[in-house]
């Protein structure tokens, strides 16, 4: 009722929002407001203007706010802030030049290390069996899942449905209607009688109905109930008069009828999770979304964040050096960058086209200028000043298109037009500065340039970025590693990972080469293998078929990578995609372009940390094959094929 009251009310507030939000994190966040008492009649020329059509909301305070003289949100004298030009943010205009001079790996790292919006990436299958921490992973267990053919299915007999019965059939029932749950259009089948039982007349039931209620009545137990089943109380009824049981009688029959009655109710609702099973859902949505509002597609998560804010935010902190920022619109936790080659990106909500660095600089520029942006802004205005604010970056209309969507996707802009080109100048944006604000993981003025920016980012002590790795990417390699990381992995080896899997849920996977962090339920990843569509499968049966072809013997030397020749890339995508292609119903385009099924195929491998380029640069790259990708291959089996001429022994199974 007070909120219903508030918003009958409510002020505008200057600069800012209806519902009050005005903060945020990062620049712009001081400005300073002073709550007055509402007039009785608000004037015309009032700084604050009354909207008493705005909706509902949950501000705490029914009086409007005026901004006070030499604050940032004063704005220019006599000039609204919706009519302000707009002024971009130095950093961010600084960081949107960087993207446009990158490369696309480059470009790629630089978001990674400004933005922080990655999701966590993890193994989801285990090893079929455990084996020994000390094995390699070229000869250890594995999660080899053999792919399957589409198998299409058989056309019918041909004739009449009546005269084909076969097992697969359903059973025929005497009613004539289908088997299982009656629908609401066919009626319940009578329930056969018991055994000696004869049809009762009415007023036999009225009879023994009022004998009964006396009965209850006496002893205070067994009261007619509405909403107890008509056949429980009949069952209830012959116990009565059969034992012709008095009122204490009646009594004890209770406990069964009230067994009866919670068996006709049917199972209750399942209890709430413990706040350890809240606690772990939430770490899990934040390392997946780092970004979570409480309007957005993962608002049913957004409650269990705010109630367990204190525990993440220390937890966050102790184990990952994260800052988690738990406001009462949204959560944002501000991960660290991964340094180098992280092959993490970021994708076009709409057509999953992966960003330029073109595309990048668009993104830096329009946060630039929305981070102190108007709530209402036209979408021309929004063009228009990011030409004069950057005038040397040009863009093409995809870069600055896929730009703007990945800010509604993060909902920080709201209303964009279906479509741009045709966009009049009646097309007005709704500005989040506070989401806008939050975007950004840091200030990008510290650094030197792109490429100081990106190991600022990752640069933590040892214990803190080896457990940045194991959480966020697929697998840790000892070789990888500085040395100094290199030893914490090897004296934690064992505490590390378990306090990790015990925050987020997720299972060990030890070997001899490094530790990987494995998902069983397959959702603490953005790229799934095995998975489905045709680059998972074809991706998979590629290091499959990779894997058995250069796996390393047991004592044979190797550094850890195994170098995979070039042709036997072509050979074995075009083996597989003459075997599986058509069966398997793959898209048609990648069969009629095997160009470009090898080179997503490849990058999908690379992303998941399964193979990796070689360090000398060629043209088309060479690729080297890591021992992880082996979990997807059929175990070694080092025993020798037995022979098949007629001298050979048999085995005694055959």
């Amino acid at each position: 009722m007070e909120q219903q009251e508030y918003a009958a009310s409510a002020t505008r507030v200057a600069d800012g929002r209806p519902d009050g939000r005005t903060g945020g994190t990062g620049r712009g966040t001081t400005d300073a407001v002073l709550a007055v008492p509402a007039p009785a009649a608000a004037s015309a020329t009032s700084c604050a203007s009354v909207t008493p059509s705005v909706t509902a909301s949950v501000a705490p305070s029914v009086t409007p706010s005026v901004p006070v003289p030499g604050s940032r949100s004063d704005g220019v004298k006599g000039q609204s802030p919706a009519e302000r030009e707009l002024s971009p943010d130095p950093g961010l205009l600084r960081l949107a030049h960087w993207f446009a001079a990158a490369g696309p790996g480059i470009a790629d790292d630089l978001c990674t290390a400004s933005f922080g919006l990655y999701p966590a990436r993890h193994f989801g299958v285990p090893a079929d069996v455990p084996a020994d921490a000390d094995i390699s992973w070229w000869h250890g267990p594995t999660a080899h899942a053999a792919a399957v053919r589409r198998v299409r299915e058989a056309r019918p007999v041909r004739g009449l449905r009546r005269a084909r019965r076969d097992a697969a059939a359903p059973p025929v029932v005497r009613s004539g209607a289908k088997a299982g749950k009656p629908g609401r259009h066919r009626k319940p089948e009578r329930t056969r009688p018991l055994s000696g039982a004869q049809d009762r007349s009415a007023q036999e039931r009225e009879t023994e109905g009022r004998a009964v209620q006396a009965c209850g009545t006496q002893a205070g137990e067994m009261q007619p109930r509405d909403v107890q089943p008509r056949e429980a109380r009949d069952r209830d009824v012959q116990e009565c008069a059969a034992q012709g049981c008095a009122a204490q009688e009646c009594a004890a029959h209770e406990p069964a009828a009230q067994e009866r009655e919670a068996r006709d109710r049917g199972p209750q609702d399942p209890p709430h999770p413990d706040a350890a099973a809240e606690r772990r859902i939430a770490a899990r949505l934040l390392l997946a979304h780092p970004l979570v509002t409480a309007s957005g597609p993962h608002a049913d998560g957004f409650p269990l964040i705010r109630r367990h804010r204190d525990w993440l935010t220390e937890r966050f902190d102790t184990l990952l050096g994260y800052r988690l920022v738990v406001g009462p619109w949204h959560a944002r936790l501000y991960k660290a960058g991964l340094g180098p080659a992280a092959a993490r990106r970021l994708h076009d909500p709409g057509t999953g086209t992966p960003f330029t660095p073109a595309g990048y600089a668009q993104l830096a520029l329009a946060l630039a200028l929305l981070v102190d942006a108007p709530e209402q802004l036209p979408y021309r205005r929004l063009l228009d000043a990011m030409r004069a604010a950057a005038p040397d970056l040009p863009a093409a209309p995809a870069d600055r298109a896929m730009a703007l969507a990945a800010l509604a996707g993060w909902q920080v802009l709201d209303g964009l037009p279906d479509d741009p080109a045709a966009a009049d100048r009646s097309c007005v944006l709704t500005v989040d500065r506070e989401l806008a604000r939050a975007v950004p993981a840091g200030p990008p003025a510290l650094a030197d340039g792109a490429a100081d920016l990106i190991r600022r980012a990752a640069d933590a002590e040892p214990a803190t970025a080896v457990r940045r790795l194991l959480a966020e990417t697929p697998a840790v390699l000892a070789a990888d590693l500085p040395g100094e990381q290199r030893e914490w992995l090897r004296d934690h080896r064992l505490s590390g990972p378990a306090a990790l899997g015990e925050f987020l849920g997720l299972e060990a996977e030890l070997r001899a080469e490094g530790v990987a962090l494995l998902d069983p339920a397959d959702e603490l990843t953005d790229l799934a293998l095995p998975g489905a569509g045709t680059l998972p499968q074809a991706a998979l049966l590629l290091v499959e078929r990779l894997v058995e072809e250069v796996r390393p013997l047991p004592g044979d030397p190797t550094d850890g990578d195994v170098p995979i020749p070039d042709a036997l890339i072509d050979g074995v995508l075009g083996d597989i995609a003459d075997e599986y292609g058509l069966p398997a119903g793959w898209r048609r385009d990648y069969l009629a372009d095997r160009t470009a099924l090898r080179r997503d195929a490849l990058d999908l491998l690379h992303r998941l940390g399964l193979i990796t380029p070689a360090p000398r640069a060629t043209r088309p790259p060479a690729w080297l094959l890591r021992p992880p990708a082996a979990r997807y291959a059929p175990a070694l089996d080092l025993r020798p094929s037995p022979g098949t001429g007629r001298h050979s022994r048999r085995d005694e199974g055959e």
